[in-house]
């Protein structure tokens, strides 16, 4: 992982990984973190399955970011 603070984006995976959901303002007030996307783009490089839904409220656009729960399949 190549930014400043990487102890951040491990928080923001481990949050994802334990099927948290971020947005901006939700990053901004949970880990201090000014640019999401900036570290969820770092995290998809290194290969985690990070998704992204659009979302809109009063007419703004944002994006959700989450990673889907792993399932088994059982035979």
């Amino acid at each position: 992982m190549n930014n400043r603070n990487p102890s951040q984006a491990r928080e923001i995976l481990a949050h994802l990984q334990n099927g948290g959901a971020l947005t901006a303002i939700s990053a901004l007030t949970r880990f201090g973190c000014f640019r999401l996307a900036a570290r969820i783009h770092e995290l998809r490089k290194e290969g985690h399955p990070i998704e992204e839904t659009p979302r809109e409220h009063n007419g703004k656009r944002y994006s959700e970011y989450f990673i889907k729960p792993f399932t088994l399949e059982y035979a």
